[in-house]
């Protein structure tokens, strides 16, 4: 007996080992590669005229980088030089009806989210199924469909985010119907999770005293996109409700209204958040230190913001831009120490400089920057401690996409 399980103990390695190397597609199989499709459509006798319909695969490497001289309440603090980001992009369609879309970032931690089993530094890793010009699905990780122009721009675009969509969590797992009844109309129903990891992962301070966790953290998002006046407006609309924890619920209403036409671009976005527990943090962050009790999170919080940019091209190797954000928020039904009120608004305004020296490659560009950001604190958020300086910043900086593949 002793020696049937020392022979079975010996086996298993083995037959684990074996079942792991079994792949779900054998290389005797006939299916050629995503390289061979490629190369199919040059020479499609290769392949006994096989010859895939609109196949196309890139892969980008974005690179943004810059020198940044850093103001505290108009004293100067530091100048350092920083990655503002690297990534890396693979996206492409292999036949009429699949798509795939990957990115990764190199500036988030690569630990793995507790809820969708995926590192954090992942943003994209989806499939999508074009069933027809009418209607599309998308499954696996993707941008959650909120509106406003500055969120869905590329981030390579953005100095500066607004508060609100730099702390709101937009890339998450879950699934995306979209439907096109027309070319100037979009329709999308979008079910993702609420959050990539556990509760603990996104609250500072633990879910509040008492607050049971939800045992169906998702969110559902409505989106509908219109273009008019031959493409030259573009609104953006959504709306969005998810359950944070049994009894706390969230709810997003964000539109972005766009104006494009010849070298300019003008946008404002509106954003609103009804929480029932602070997740973008903004007032629980605001208590400060030697107030003789422990910190918790907030509830019940509303975030406010307005968002108004220009772009103007006025040279073929020069962009120019202004933006400003006004943001509020407070607090709509007391709880705990934080009482029903306003607790902060803050302006940003941000005017760019951007220089393309190659005027055939828009990838490349080298970029002045200018940021303020200011804070006014009410009684509310005096009364926790809380200190917010006004900031600013200036970069030069530049910003190159680079073509892989």
């Amino acid at each position: 007996m002793k020696r049937l399980f020392l022979i079975i103990a010996l086996l298993l390695p083995m037959l684990a080992s074996a079942q792991n190397e079994k792949t779900l597609i054998s290389s005797n199989d006939s299916i050629p590669s995503m390289i061979e499709r490629l190369i199919a459509q040059k020479d499609s006798a290769k392949w006994g005229g096989y010859q895939p319909r609109k196949l196309t695969s890139h892969i980008n490497l974005e690179f943004v980088t810059s020198a940044n001289a850093y103001l505290t309440d108009g004293n100067f603090d530091e100048a350092s030089f920083k990655l503002n980001r690297v990534r890396l992009e693979m996206y492409g369609r292999l036949n009429q009806h699949l798509s795939y879309h990957f990115r990764q970032s190199f500036n988030k931690y690569s630990n793995p989210h507790s809820v969708d089993n995926l590192s954090s530094s992942i943003e994209y890793a989806n499939i999508k199924w074009h069933q027809s010009d009418f209607f599309e699905l998308v499954a696996g990780k993707q941008f959650v469909a909120f509106a406003g122009y500055e969120g869905y721009l590329n981030a390579l675009e953005v100095r500066e985010f607004c508060n609100f969509n730099d702390n709101v969590a937009v890339y998450q797992a879950g699934i995306m119907g979209v439907m096109h009844p027309n070319e100037n109309n979009q329709f999308t129903l979008q079910v993702t999770n609420l959050r990539s990891g556990s509760d603990a992962d996104l609250y500072v301070y633990g879910l509040p005293e008492g607050v049971e966790p939800a045992k169906i953290p998702v969110l559902t998002t409505a989106n509908w996109n219109g273009w008019f006046a031959d493409k030259t407006v573009h609104l953006m609309y959504s709306a969005s409700a998810g359950q944070q924890a049994k009894g706390k619920n969230i709810y997003y209403l964000m539109c972005g209204n766009i104006y494009e036409k010849g070298p300019v671009i003008a946008y404002l976005d509106v954003l609103y958040s009804r929480e029932g527990i602070d997740s973008q943090q903004r007032i629980t962050t605001l208590q400060g230190q030697n107030r003789g009790f422990l910190p918790m999170t907030a509830q019940n919080t509303q975030h406010f913001t307005v968002i108004a940019d220009c772009d103007y091209q006025f040279h073929p190797k020069w962009n120019a831009y202004l933006k400003g954000a006004y943001e509020t928020a407070g607090v709509y039904e007391s709880n705990g120490i934080f009482g029903k009120g306003r607790y902060i608004t803050s302006w940003n305004a941000q005017a760019c400089l951007e220089w393309f020296p190659l005027t055939q490659d828009k990838g490349l560009k080298l970029f002045a920057h200018y940021v303020y950001h200011g804070h006014h604190l009410t009684e509310n958020a005096l009364s926790l401690n809380a200190y917010k300086p006004h900031t600013q910043r200036i970069s030069l900086g530049l910003v190159y996409v680079m073509p892989v593949l």
